[in-house]
């Protein structure tokens, strides 16, 4: 039997590895840890804590890449140490430490303090009196969320944000049942091109299942690996249809890397 197309590669990616280290760099919601109605929910699969945890071992560079704000992240994430969090889409960054975290958040500026004061308000107005919507506040950001709402008021909620990004000249940033106001200029293609630059790795993997995260599928090139989860267009070079999926395709990287160095397969 003919062996999947992202199998091979992911077999190449632990070959080369030997020579050049590599980096794998995940959305968390939907990728890592299934969607949830509840956010607070939201738990990587612990098939993924086992996987991540052996690419660790394995000496691959880890990182999660998610529009989450990095303290919600790092409550959430159950990731080895050295794992690098990215949260607000590039906005904050932290390493994970045997004891904490070593943080590296923007700081804002008086005037972008005082527009994200008013997104937060007008957004609250958004949220006001439509069941199943309810705004998220980040550092740097304010966040309109309608999963729980019906789809006519979800529509006219995630318009309304929208209208509120224009008047106020904010960056506007659109995910599944999200509008995202942000003060700062940040996306997940930048923060992943100089996470690369960072740590001076010359291929990546990277997954994600969002609209947000084809900023950074777009930053791949030749030997990287560029994974979609779930439907939707994508410029990805390879999909699998679920988290459960997505866990099992790094549980082969892992495989194919300890195969590669001669480490003992863990069971």
């Amino acid at each position: 039997m003919t062996e999947p197309p992202l199998h091979t590669a992911l077999r190449e990616l632990a070959v080369d590895a030997s020579r050049h280290p590599f980096l794998v760099a995940l959305d968390f919601d939907g990728v890592l840890a299934p969607l949830q109605d509840d956010p607070a929910a939201s738990r990587v699969l612990p098939e993924g804590v086992v996987a991540l945890a052996r690419l660790a071992d394995a000496g691959v560079r880890l990182a999660l890449v998610s529009g989450r704000d990095l303290t919600t992240l790092a409550q959430l994430a159950e990731v080895p140490v050295g794992t690098v969090l990215v949260g607000s889409h590039g906005a904050e960054r932290a390493r994970v430490l045997p004891f904490g975290l070593d943080r590296a958040v923007a700081p804002l500026t008086s005037e972008q303090a005082d527009l994200l004061a008013q997104a937060s308000a007008q957004l609250s107005g958004v949220s006001r009196g439509r069941n199943g919507v309810w705004v998220e506040a980040k550092a740097a950001a304010a966040v309109v969320h309608t999963r729980l709402a019906q789809r006519d008021v979800a529509e006219a909620a995630l318009a309304q944000a929208r209208d509120v990004g224009r008047r106020l000249g904010v960056h506007v940033l659109e995910g599944k049942n999200v509008v995202e106001l942000s003060v700062l200029d940040a996306d997940k293609g930048r923060a992943l091109v100089a996470l690369r630059s960072e740590l001076g790795v010359r291929a990546a993997l990277y997954a994600g299942d969002d609209l947000t995260d084809e900023n950074a599928l777009a930053t791949l090139g030749a030997g990287d690996i560029g994974i979609k989860v779930g439907p939707g267009g994508t410029v990805a070079g390879y999909r699998v249809a679920d988290p459960q999926a997505l866990v099992a395709a790094l549980g082969l990287l892992a495989e194919a890397l300890e195969a590669a160095d001669g480490t003992p397969v863990r069971d």
